[in-house]
């Protein structure tokens, strides 16, 4: 009976043992209670011989002689009350008696079996191990305090840019309400307005960062509740790491996140890297605590002996259990975790933005001081002409101030801090409907501007179900359920069914099948919605279904519970396989060893002669070695995963002669007794092409995007899947990881930029090719799911995790989680980083086109003006600035990703926030604008001589208003393109601010009278006007983006790649997309530096001295000159050329055939129709 079920008085006694090595002193007081008297050394009515201050004592710090001390194992496992065989009972509620510390344990240890104790899984009910929660506590952390409303508002109103508004506040108001209280009663309303505009951008910020910081405590909450496997009476349960408690008997395996403190019970070969909990860099072998206490107990030296399993590190190698002796705050990852604080994440985006709104906040205090100055020497210059006296003069310098003040308001961005956090808050928002868990927000920004993505292929690019469908045992016994396939059926013996093919073996084949299956596996028996499933990886899970279905398996836990495992070989990506080795019934030892096809084919030298007729085996010829490549090659050429089944006997364990572990005289090393294996069969495993993958990829790379994948697979494999996905094309280069190792970097140079796919690759080749690939300035995405992918995805500019099959370690490491495993769902990401970037481009162009109108418009009218007035008064302008432009934040920010937002390329890491073409439409935006509202103010009583002053400054006003209302239809498009109504009914956020804004002008023109400074306009005609001056906003701007575009242009398309990208990088390295390209750098071969020179691919140099002759013929420079954009033409256009003028040089095509290709290739070919005769002169220069 468990120890956890027993009754009465049970007595623990320590060892007697007092003095240890100097590295483990003060082990005498392990039981006794802390000298701080801590309440968790002595707890109320303890049912157990330990407190949780006493168990801490064993790991903090790690003290092996605390663990002698405590009694060992033994001891922990009688006073805890458990078993470590078969763990805690299910049937544990409240305890009976105590256990006492006093006494000697004399009893000897013996370790649990690994292999028999699988089970189904059981869920644990609430009313379980009450007395074990009371007195170890739960494993979860009490609830982080999250920032109250008020926390929040403090902080966002902790902006530069607020500040600096709640100072423009404060003067307004102190001049306005003396003001009110003389004059009209409504002069407060300036103040009062950017009193507003604060509470407005503070209390949707606050309310933001208050809805996402409960966002994020729930997804970290649903982060750390992940399911463990641990052995509850005798039987494997998954349960929530939430339902750990001190005294389970929980496993271990390569990739998992431990989630408490205990006591290795056994393991093979574990190894954990501690550096996030202890700073320990190098991995830490783990033995079992019996030999720990054997060695305090024999008085050997304990240096290096480290049996503590420590919360929070992961384990990198190995597999095992342990005893858990501590849990959630008691543990040492819950006490590291209390102490600290989360920092506020800045991100690049928003480091960019503050840097231009300190800028334009400079800008606009200069604007200020030079308007105050100006009108102040006005002011001193017709100060005896003022009448009135005092007081009068005193208004008018104050109407000078107020100006002046209004001036800065209108300057500053107010509404920038708002349309950053609308944008990242709708994005992240709807990327978790998307599958994309957003957990570093830079990565949001970053992943718009990837060049390359490096994705694995399991799960990512395929569905990760996979199914035994072919197999070939021995020589001659196959079947394929593929049997449709051509290439297959026709090639070797008679290929069967499944069924039929299992029918045919022997009764012995089968059962060393089956054990080979069963016994060579991590993968266990589970029940989920009541139905018993396989859980563990998808090959191995693959194989016990084809086992279950085919060859009659038992539960898993009754074909494991008789078999003798004396060692086992976990899975390793370095050498693709793993092994188990078991006693057999005749007393000799079988190891069985599976993994990757090719690689377990190297190291045998026998193979089954007929599954038919038993486990009779024959010298593996070259005849029969060829036949078994030749079966491997076609089952990877139909992307079939190849795994094969080998084994060898030995008569005893370890080998005589044989190398073991340093850590343990009796477990072999693998390397030395893995040749001369006998070759069981080959299996092809299927997983099929995630559907959708191809498009995404197709989508990836019309967007610039550079896709690669990284697998694991053989070359043949990995060839044929990233051609069904459309990553491996023509021309493209695959090569396997070893060789990937060996290359120089010249080399790596050469074969980088045509590199699509790397097979047979460790995770070290992913890392390093993520280096390589960043140091030719790309910006890279990584996809991973297994541990040893954590440095490549912490080296990566964004790291994708699997959120289905990813470890918890390579989650930790990710910047986003990709909650569905599924490439497209990386492809959305992109599609929402440019989206987020565009949408913050879109509204700094409408934003600063409104602030460079109004304060130009407001500079000039109130200098020309002789009492000093502006043409819009400080309201009108606070409606414009701060109500239009918080609308216009919401109404731009919500943009969800357009049509085309895929159809261009990433721009490059030091491309500006504004790009010329935004600069392009902001200044010629603000042209039109300042020409038509200055026009109005000092001409328009020539046109409209029946409107008086006061309505014509209305006119004013309302016209420009809705020259506003209609710039934001402009500014849905920075691309210059002209079709800015696409999607807008998809935006429902951008109609609903429109039918508001235009509503508000409305009202304001109709009832806002003396507040707004305004006069109600009762003619058609006058709203006719403003609307039309206003609508033709969009017809100026669709002119606007035909400025400089009508020339034929170099397009340096490719960045990062080809001829293009070489020069584009190198001569212009800070520069955009935008910037405008001298020709005559691109065609003189004589300042192209040798570095341009050598990134050249064969032939492109050719096309280099094309261009010089090109622009000493027809004399190009002259046409193409810096004012010309370089994205109006495509390379492409320019390479056709080059293609067709070879072909006509060659004799290939003839002149007049010539003449119609190429005006379809552009504006850029047809010049050169015109002189397609000279071109004889041509062929004598090449």
């Amino acid at each position: 009976m468990p120890a956890s079920s027993n009754h009465g008085d049970t007595i623990v006694r320590t060892s007697s043992r007092s003095h240890l090595d100097g590295d483990n002193h003060g082990d005498g007081d392990s039981l006794g209670p802390e000298p701080s008297g801590e309440s968790d050394s002595e707890v109320e009515n303890n049912k157990f011989a330990f407190s949780p201050g006493q168990l801490n004592k064993l790991i903090s710090p790690k003290c092996v002689g605390a663990f002698g001390a405590f009694g060992g194992l033994r001891a922990l496992e009688k006073g805890l009350r458990t078993d470590v065989r078969s763990g805690l009972s299910m049937d544990e509620t409240v305890l009976d008696g105590t256990v006492g510390t006093d006494g000697v344990v004399a009893q000897s240890f013996m370790p649990p079996q690994l292999a028999s104790v699988e089970g189904l899984a059981v869920k644990q009910p609430q009313d379980r191990f009450v007395d074990r929660r009371r007195v170890f506590g739960i494993n979860k952390l009490p609830k982080k305090k999250l920032k109250s409303i008020w926390e929040l508002v403090w902080i966002a109103y902790n902006d530069k840019v607020l500040i600096l508004l709640s100072i423009a506040a404060v003067v307004s108001l102190a001049v306005g309400i003396p003001q009110s209280v003389r004059g009209t009663g409504v002069e407060w309303v300036e103040g009062a307005a950017i009193v507003v505009a604060i509470v407005v951008v503070v209390a949707v910020g606050a309310a933001n960062d208050w809805q996402k910081e409960r966002q994020f405590a729930k997804l970290n909450q649903k982060k750390e509740d992940r399911y463990v496997k641990v052995i509850r009476s005798g039987k494997m349960a998954q349960l929530s790491t939430y339902d750990i408690m001190v005294g389970d008997v929980m496993c271990l395996e390569p990739g998992d996140i431990i989630p408490a403190d205990g006591i290795l019970i056994d393991g093979h070969g574990v190894k954990c890297d501690e550096s996030s909990v202890t700073g320990e860099s190098s991995l830490l072998r783990k033995i079992p605590g019996d030999k720990a206490y054997r060695a305090v107990e024999q008085n050997e030296d304990l240096k290096g002996l480290d049996p503590f399993i420590v919360s929070g590190s992961k384990v990198e190698e190995g597999m095992g259990t342990f005893l858990v002796t501590a849990t959630g705050i008691h543990s040492t990852y819950g006490r590291t975790m209390m102490s600290l604080q989360d920092e506020t994440e800045i991100t690049p985006l928003q480091v960019k933005l503050n840097v231009l709104a300190d800028y334009i906040a400079k800008v606009g205090l200069t604007a200020g001081l030079i308007l105050f100055v100006v009108l102040f020497i006005k002011f001193l210059v017709r100060l005896k002409d003022i009448d009135g006296g005092a007081e009068a003069k005193g208004q008018a310098f104050l109407r000078i101030f107020i100006v002046a003040v209004t001036i800065v308001v209108v300057a500053v961005p107010e509404g920038l801090p708002l349309a950053v956090t609308l944008a990242l808050a709708f994005a992240t928002t709807r990327m978790i409907q998307d599958n994309n868990l957003v957990r570093l927000l830079r990565a949001c920004e970053t992943m718009g501007n990837a060049t390359t993505i490096c994705s694995d292929k399991t799960g990512t690019l395929t569905e990760n179900k996979m199914s035994v469908v072919a197999a070939t045992l021995g020589t001659m016994s196959r079947f394929d359920e593929q049997s449709n396939n051509t290439a297959a059926s026709t090639r070797g013996p008679a290929i069967l069914s499944a069924s039929e093919f299992v029918s045919r073996l022997s009764s012995s084949i089968r059962n060393h099948l089956l054990q080979s299956i069963v016994l060579n596996s991590t993968a266990f028996e589970a029940e989920r919605d009541g139905v018993t499933t396989f859980i563990g990886s998808k090959t191995e899970t693959a194989f016990l279904s084809f086992a279950r279905d085919q060859l009659g398996l038992r539960p898993v836990s009754e074909e494991r519970a008789n078999v003798n495992i004396v060692q086992i070989f976990p899975f390793d990506s370095s050498r693709k396989c793993m092994a188990v080795v078991f006693r057999m019934d005749c007393g000799k030892y079988r190891m069985l060893v599976k993994g990757a096809a090719e690689i377990l084919l190297r190291q045998s030298s026998q193979v089954i002669q007929h599954a038919s007729n038993g486990l009779e085996d024959v010298p593996l010829s070259g005849e029969y070695r060829a036949a078994l490549d030749t079966i491997i090659t076609d089952y990877a050429s139909r992307s079939l995963r190849c795994i094969a089944l080998v084994h060898r006997d030995f008569e005893r364990w370890p080998p005589y002669g044989t190398s073991t572990l340093e850590s343990d005289g009796e477990m072999a090393d693998f390397e030395p007794v893995f040749k001369n294996m006998t070759m069981l069969g080959i299996f092809g495993i299927q997983d099929p092409v995630r559907e959708g993958v191809p498009d995404a990829v197709r989508q990836c790379q019309r967007a610039g995007v550079f896709v690669r994948m990284v697998t694991g697979d053989s070359i043949t494999t990995a060839k044929a899947i990233a051609q069904q996905c459309g990553i491996y094309t023509p021309g493209g280069i695959a090569i396997e990881g070893p060789e990937f190792r060996q290359l120089s970097h010249d080399r790596m140079d050469e074969l980088i930029p045509n590199l699509q796919v790397i097979a047979r690759s460790s995770p070290d080749d992913k890392k390093m090719l993520v280096g390589y690939l960043k140091r030719l300035g790309e910006t890279v995405a990584v996809t991973g799911d297994g541990t040893n992918d954590a440095q490549a995805l912490k080296t990566a500019d964004v790291g994708f995790a699997m959120g289905i099959t990813g470890t918890e370690v390579a989650k930790e490491a990710s910047d986003i989680i990709i909650m569905d495993d599924n490439f497209a769902s990386i492809v959305k990401a992109i599609a929402w980083g440019r989206t987020v970037n565009d949408a913050i481009r879109k509204f700094l162009q409408f934003q600063i086109t409104v602030n460079v109108t109004a304060v130009a418009l407001t500079f000039i009218s109130a200098v020309t003006s002789n009492d000093a007035d502006s043409v819009l008064s400080a309201v009108q302008l606070l409606w414009v600035n701060l109500i239009m432009d918080t609308f216009a934040a919401l109404a731009l920010a919500t943009d969800p990703p357009s049509s085309y937002v895929l159809n261009r390329k990433p721009d490059p890491k030091s491309a500006p926030l504004i790009t010329l073409t935004m600069w392009k439409m902001i200044v010629g935006q603000a042209v039109y604008q300042l020409a038509v509202t200055l026009f109005l103010y000092f001409d328009g009583h020539f046109i409209f001589p029946e409107w008086n002053s006061r309505c014509m400054q209305t006119v004013v006003f309302n016209t420009f208003v809705f020259m506003q209302v209609f710039n934001q239809y402009n500014c849905r498009r920075i691309d210059n393109r002209t079709n800015i109504m696409e999607g807008i009914l998809r935006n429902t956020w951008f109609i609903i601010i429109q039918v508001i804004i235009i509503g508000g002008q409305v009202l304001i023109v109709s009832v806002g009278g003396k507040a707004f400074s305004v006069q109600r306009l009762d003619q058609p005609s006058q709203w006719a006007v403003s609307i039309l001056l206003g609508a033709f906003a969009i017809p100026a701007e669709i002119l606007n983006s035909g400025v400089g575009s009508g020339f034929p242009t170099v397009h340096a398309f490719e960045e990062g790649h080809g001829l293009g990208g070489v020069w584009w990088h190198n001569r212009y390295p800070s520069a955009s997309v935008d910037t405008p390209v001298p020709f005559y750098e691109f065609s003189d071969p004589e300042i192209w530096s040798e570095w341009e020179w050598s990134q050249l691919y064969p032939g492109q140099e050719e096309i280099v001295r094309y261009f010089e002759f090109v622009d000493s013929k027809w004399g190009l420079s002259k046409d193409i000159s810096f004012g010309t954009r370089v994205t109006d033409a495509r390379w492409d256009n320019i390479r056709g050329i080059w293609s067709v003028v070879t072909r006509i040089r060659d004799g290939v095509e003839s002149v007049a055939e010539a003449r119609y290709l190429l005006p379809a290739m552009g504006f850029a070919a047809k010049k050169f129709v015109p002189e397609i005769e000279g071109l004889e002169t041509f062929k004598g220069i090449m």
